[in-house]
C-alpha cells in the first residue's frame, strides 16, 4: 500500500504542478505581451498610458491601462497572485515528495556528500531560503540602479548556487534545487514584493493620494526578471528525465547557457510584442548556446576512466534484431537493475518498473539496449546513486556488449 500511495501521490502533486504552473506562466507571458503591446492614442481618457484592442473566442476586447486611478475604482479587482503560490506549493511539495523522503535513490550521493536524510533534506530548504535572501537583498542594494549590472550579478549567482548545489546533492538534485531556487525567487517576487507594493498603491489611490513611483519601478524590475526566468526554469524541472543535461562535472555551466538561451527567446517576443521589429538574432543565439550545451553533455559525461569514449550506438536494426543478451551480461544486468526494472519489483518503495522498463529476462534487456548504454554506462545515472554498488567493470562490460570499440 505504501508503495503505492508514494506512485500515486508523485504523480497527483506533478499533474497539480503542471497545472497551475501553466496557470501562472500562461498570465505572465499575457501581461508581458499585453503590456508591450499598449498603444496611446489622442482619445484616451486623462491618466491612461495606453489601449490594446483585443479579439477573442469571437469576443472584442478593449484593455486600457492606467498610470493612476480613475476616478471610480471598482471595489472588484482581480489579482493575479493565486497561480504563482499554487504553483511553489505544489512545487516544494513535490520536491519533499520525490527528493526528501526518497533521498537515499535521489537527494544524496555518497560520492559527492555523503550526508542524513534529515541533514539533505534540511540543507535543501535552508538553501531555497538564503537563496531568496540574497537575491532580495540585491535587489534592494544600490545595484538596482543599474539593471545590466543587477542582471549580469544575478545570472553569475544562479550559476554559482548551481555549482554549489553540484558540490553537495547529487547531479540531479543538484538541477532540481537549482530550479526550485529560481521559482521560489519567482514566487517570492510576487508575496514580497509584487503584489504588497500593489496593494500600497491601491490603497493610496483610493484616498486620492498619488503613490511614490518608486513601488510601481520595483513590482516592473521584478516582473522583468520573472519573465526572463521562465523558460529557464521549465528548462531545469523537466531535466530529471534527461541524464545528459545533469551529468556532466561542467553541468553548472549547462545552467548558464540555458539562462542565456531561455532569456534571448524572451528579450525576442518583448521586442516584437513592443512594436520594435523581430531580433532574429536573439535565435541564432540561443541555438548555439544550447549546442553548446549539449556538446557539453556529450563530451564530458563521466566516463569509465576515460575507457568508454563515445563509441558510437549500435544500428536500431541490430538491436530490433538481437533477441537474447548473452549470458554474463544478463548477470550484470539482473544483479544491479532488476530489483527495480522488473514485473514485481522487490526494492522498497517501487510498486512498478520505472517507465514500464523491465530488466529482469535476457530478451528485455536486449530490447533496452539504447536505454541501458545512456543510463547505466554513459551518464552512470543508473542505478540513481550507485545504490547497487555496481563497478567499473561490470559497466565495462555493459559497454563492450553495447557499445564494442
Amino acid at each position: 500500500m505504501e508503495m503505492i500511495i508514494h506512485d500515486w501521490g508523485s504523480l497527483v502533486l506533478r499533474w497539480i504542478h503542471i497545472i497551475t504552473a501553466i496557470a501562472w506562466i500562461g498570465s505572465s507571458f499575457y501581461f508581458m505581451h499585453l503590456d508591450a503591446s499598449l498603444r496611446k492614442r489622442a482619445t484616451l481618457p486623462t491618466g491612461v498610458y495606453g489601449e490594446a484592442w483585443e479579439v477573442h473566442g469571437g469576443g472584442f476586447y478593449q484593455v486600457q491601462k492606467y498610470t493612476i486611478a480613475p476616478h471610480d475604482l471598482p471595489e472588484e479587482l482581480i489579482w493575479h497572485k493565486w497561480q504563482a503560490y499554487s504553483t511553489w506549493i505544489s512545487g516544494f511539495f513535490l520536491l519533499i515528495w520525490v527528493y526528501y523522503l526518497r533521498a537515499s535513490l535521489f537527494l544524496i550521493d555518497p560520492a559527492v556528500l555523503d550526508m542524513n536524510p534529515v541533514v539533505g533534506a534540511g540543507v535543501g530548504m535552508a538553501a531555497l531560503a538564503v537563496g531568496w535572501l540574497l537575491y532580495d537583498w540585491l535587489c534592494n542594494s544600490r545595484i538596482a540602479e543599474k539593471p545590466a549590472l543587477l542582471a549580469a550579478i544575478g545570472f553569475i549567482y544562479i550559476i554559482a548556487m548551481a555549482a554549489l548545489f553540484q558540490r553537495v546533492f547529487s547531479a540531479r538534485a543538484a538541477f532540481i534545487h537549482t530550479g526550485a531556487l529560481m521559482g521560489t525567487i519567482m514566487t517570492a517576487n510576487v508575496f514580497l514584493n509584487i503584489i504588497p507594493n500593489q496593494r500600497k498603491v491601491v490603497a493610496l489611490l483610493k484616498e486620492g493620494k498619488e503613490p511614490p513611483a518608486v513601488y510601481g519601478m520595483q513590482a516592473k524590475q521584478r516582473s522583468a526578471h520573472n519573465n526572463y526566468m521562465t523558460l529557464p526554469v521549465i528548462f531545469l524541472m523537466i531535466s530529471n528525465h534527461y541524464p545528459l543535461t545533469y551529468s556532466s562535472p561542467y553541468a553548472f555551466v549547462v545552467v548558464g547557457l540555458v539562462l542565456v538561451a531561455g532569456a534571448l527567446v524572451r528579450v525576442f517576443y518583448n521586442e516584437r510584442h513592443a512594436g520594435n521589429g523581430d531580433k532574429w538574432w536573439t535565435w541564432g543565439v540561443a541555438t548555439i548556446c544550447l549546442l553548446a550545451a549539449i556538446a557539453i553533455g556529450a563530451l564530458t559525461v563521466p566516463r569509465l576512466r576515460d575507457e568508454i569514449g563515445l563509441a558510437p550506438l549500435p544500428d536500431p536494426v541490430v538491436i530490433a534484431k538481437a533477441e537474447q543478451a548473452p549470458q554474463h551480461v544478463v548477470d550484470v544486468v539482473v544483479s544491479r537493475c532488476s530489483m527495480c526494472h522488473a514485473a514485481e519489483p522487490v526494492w522498497d518503495g517501487i510498486a512498478v518498473a520505472p517507465k514500464g522498463v523491465r530488466l529482469d529476462a535476457p530478451d528485455t534487456i536486449a530490447r533496452n539496449k539504447e536505454e541501458i548504454y545512456l543510463q547505466a554506462v554513459l551518464t552512470r545515472a543508473m542505478p540513481p546513486m550507485n545504490v547497487t554498488e555496481i563497478t567499473d567493470s561490470e559497466r565495462r562490460i555493459l559497454r563492450d556488449w553495447i557499445a564494442p570499440r
